[in-house]
Formats: C-alpha cells, sequence, structure tokens
C-alpha cells in the first residue's frame, strides 16, 4: 500500500513515544495502586496502558524502568526550584525536598507503600555531588551527608511524612548537618 496523508499517522516518532510513555506510566501507577510491582506483568500494563508489547520495550527495559523515569522526571522537577543551588545548606535542600514531597503527597506515598523508595539513593548521592573521583575526605564527608539525608527521607516516609518541611529541616539543623 502506498502512503498518502490519509494513512500516514499524524503524530512523529516523538509525538508517538511521548503518547506511549504517558499511557504506560499512567497505567503503572494505576496497577501499584492495587498491586505490588512483583505481581505486575509486561502483559497486564501494556493491556492497561492500551499500547503494544514492542512499545513498552521500546521506551523502557524492565516494569522498574516506567517508576525511575516517574520518579527522575518528579526528581528533575525538585531539582530546577529556585533555591536548589549547591551553595545552599543541605538543611535548606532538604527543606525544599520535604516541601516537594508534600506538594506530590499520592505519588510519594504510592512509592513508599509498595517499598520502592530506594529509588532516592541514586538521586540523592547525585545531588550531594559524591563522586569516585573525588578526594578521600570528600568522597566520605559527601557519602555521610549523601546517606545521613537518605536515612531521613526514609524515616520521614516510614513515620507518615508527618512533620512539616520546616520541622525536619530545623531538626536537621539541631543534629549538627
Amino acid at each position: 500500500m502506498r502512503q498518502n496523508e490519509q494513512n500516514v499517522s499524524p503524530m512523529s516518532n516523538k509525538g508517538r513515544n511521548a503518547y506511549v510513555i504517558e499511557h504506560i506510566t499512567k497505567a503503572m501507577l494505576a496497577l501499584l495502586e492495587e498491586k505490588t510491582m512483583e505481581e505486575i506483568s509486561v502483559s497486564e500494563l501494556v493491556e492497561k496502558a492500551q499500547v503494544g508489547r514492542a512499545s513498552f520495550y521500546r521506551n523502557f527495559t524492565s516494569r522498574e524502568d516506567v517508576v525511575k523515569q516517574c520518579f527522575d522526571a518528579h526528581f528533575t522537577q525538585w531539582a530546577g526550584e529556585p533555591g536548589m543551588s549547591s551553595d545552599e545548606p543541605l538543611s535548606q535542600r532538604l527543606r525544599l525536598l520535604i516541601s516537594h514531597f508534600e506538594q506530590n503527597r499520592p505519588f510519594y506515598e504510592l512509592l513508599n507503600k509498595r517499598g520502592l523508595i530506594f529509588l532516592f539513593k541514586d538521586a540523592i548521592v547525585s545531588m550531594v555531588g559524591l563522586k569516585p573521583e573525588s578526594s578521600p575526605a570528600e568522597a566520605y564527608s559527601k557519602a555521610f551527608a549523601a546517606y545521613a539525608l537518605y536515612g531521613w527521607i526514609e524515616t520521614w516516609f516510614q513515620r507518615g511524612m508527618q512533620d512539616s518541611a520546616d520541622e525536619i529541616a530545623a531538626l536537621f539543623q539541631t543534629a549538627g548537618l
């Protein structure tokens, strides 16, 4: 069949991929409301998203990758907020992060409910600038800050996200971190 205006999709590849990513992400988040990641199959996911299996694998490497990409988009949004300069004290960045979690509570509560909080670790390590090539003193001090921050966030989630961003930042400063 020869292609013409009537049988060629009006969406570009980029547009089709954005459509697929959006629908798969929405389907994944809806399924995670009902069941754990382990209980969700790729077949069930693409059926709920109403896209083809090949479309899934063209855009994602695994079911977990769907959540990771969604998390990365949320975290990138937070990292671009005003006041997120690396010159800011860690307590200020923690306050802004907790505020971001509060503003996006349903998404982050779902991650917590399904045991996916570990996704924060790599993002936080990156945020504090921990790199293997750093000097030993810098590497270990940044590792301490990153994992302390991750521990505070994980504990905050486990406690039901009840303390405000200002309260957490004040506690962090009181702890001398």
